[in-house]
């Protein structure tokens, strides 16, 4: 396959990269692109077919033309085709009896086929087709920002001018129709050309961009795949692949075309397996289906041996049958260990050195967190104030003015606490309050010291 040159940038019509001008004996150079073998080997056609295949924008898309003369152009030429409006320039890739047969894949009437290839492609034509692909990627980027001030939902995901310039082609993605008449006034205002609006879908966007995939390669749409077939879930249940969203679905965001690709082999091979083998009974209990090898026959069983403990075995598709024809006939194995034989599951060889134990890292060491040990000391204390017999419980505004700092008169030394007087009859019920709550503060003392007097006398 081709590198990602080929298939996206073109300089004089012909593709870049491994400037094998197209020519390359894998045809990667090309999008969708077919070897003409029998050109290649230069034999004469006994029968000489007069229409032509004629391949645009590296491959992008493709068309029929009726070839007058048999020496006009041949397979591998630049050649000048006319259309509705004006003519365009495109590389011949078929050419011969095998655009019959190509023909008669697409089932396309070669007498329906109108146009004709007008002559061979010069220089000058070549700096004219130049210039319109060098136009596309300005007037992409301008028609979005156009789409996006009209506030339209769609996506402009190709734009391709014809080889005269006279006719611009829009190839667009939405996720339902788009009234675009008034954008079609602006592209033509815009632009100064014929507007053409195609619809296309995901897949067929990312097959006109291109790219690469997570194999590695280019995408098939974009090389060689030609039809669309749905894909569904279901393959890669049958293929045992985790349905993991991000890992099944390819860039134009559907699943991707592979998992079809060995889904006929692994169908043929499941037909080998027994059906309604997800539970096997047994005389110490259930087993149940974990895991099948599908191409080396194995099933994979996990059984209850009593008390809590399970077992897993591994069976060929024989003895699951086996085990299977038991139960239908009312029979029970004490444990599949009877049935089930040792067999033998290769493990993998690592092509690397396991460094398990070899290699030692440094331990991580981890920064102590320094605890406020002032703040224990103080809640401590103030819970063995508040515990102490014959105290009451200090309330919320005595802590505050405890807490408040002192107010030094000069420099005698002397110190005086800083409280406001409120004012108001509010001010002076809380005074009275206050006062009240300190005689009994000082009569609860006196009452202890007169008890702890009396009790030291008794004592005596």
């Amino acid at each position: 396959m081709g590198c990602i040159g080929c298939s996206v940038a073109t300089q004089n019509g012909e593709p870049a990269g491994c400037r094998s001008n197209g020519g390359c004996s894998s045809g990667g150079c090309n999008r969708l692109n077919t070897y003409d073998w029998l050109t290649a080997r230069e034999i004469s056609d006994v029968d000489p077919f007069d229409i032509v295949e004629v391949s645009f924008k590296n491959g992008s898309h493709k068309g029929f033309y009726v070839r007058e003369d048999a020496l006009q152009v041949s397979t591998g030429d630049m050649a000048v085709v006319e259309t509705g409006n004006g003519y365009d320039i495109g590389k011949v890739s078929l050419s011969g009896d095998l655009v019959r047969l190509q023909m008669k894949k697409k089932k396309v009437n070669p007498d329906a086929v109108a146009h004709k290839v007008i002559r061979k492609a010069h220089e000058r034509d070549m700096e004219r087709l130049a210039e319109a692909r060098s136009m596309e990627k300005a007037t992409m980027i301008r028609s979005r920002v156009i789409a996006r001030t009209l506030g339209l939902e769609m996506k402009i995901g190709d734009v391709e001018y014809q080889g005269d310039k006279r006719k611009a082609t829009f190839y667009y993605t939405a996720d339902g129709r788009v009234d675009f008449r008034e954008l079609i006034r602006h592209y033509a205002k815009e632009f100064r050309v014929k507007i053409e609006m195609r619809q296309i879908g995901a897949r067929q966007e990312s097959a006109r961009i291109g790219g690469l995939g997570s194999c590695g390669r280019e995408l098939c749409c974009s090389t060689w795949l030609s039809d669309f077939k749905s894909v569904s879930t279901a393959a890669a249940r049958y293929q045992n692949l985790a349905i993991n969203q991000s890992k099944l679905s390819g860039q134009c965001g559907r699943l991707k075309c592979c998992l079809n690709y060995e889904l006929d082999t692994y169908l043929d091979a499941l037909e080998k397996f027994p059906r309604n083998a997800d539970k096997l009974r047994t005389q110490t209990g259930m087993a149940t289906l974990i895991k099948t090898d599908i191409f080396k026959g194995l099933m994979y069983y996990i059984s209850e041996e009593g008390k809590g403990k399970t077992q897993i075995y591994t069976m060929t598709v024989a003895e699951v049958k086996q085990v299977q024809a038991m139960n239908a006939a009312g029979n029970q194995p004490l444990h599949l260990k009877e049935v089930a034989s040792l067999v033998q599951v290769e493990e993998p060889v690592m092509d690397f050195e396991d460094v398990t134990g070899a290699i030692e890292l440094p331990e991580e060491i981890r920064k102590k967190k320094r605890r406020n040990r002032g703040r224990n000391k103080k809640r401590s204390g103030s819970e063995t104030e508040n515990n102490q017999p014959g105290r009451e419980p200090k309330t919320k505004k005595q802590e505050k003015k405890v807490s408040q700092p002192k107010a030094k008169q000069g420099n005698t030394g002397q110190e005086k606490t800083v409280s406001e007087k409120p004012a108001g009859k509010d001010g002076q019920s809380k005074e009275k309050s206050n006062s009240k709550r300190r005689n009994r503060y000082r009569k609860g003392r006196k009452n202890n010291r007169n008890d702890n007097n009396s009790d030291n006398k008794k004592g005596e």
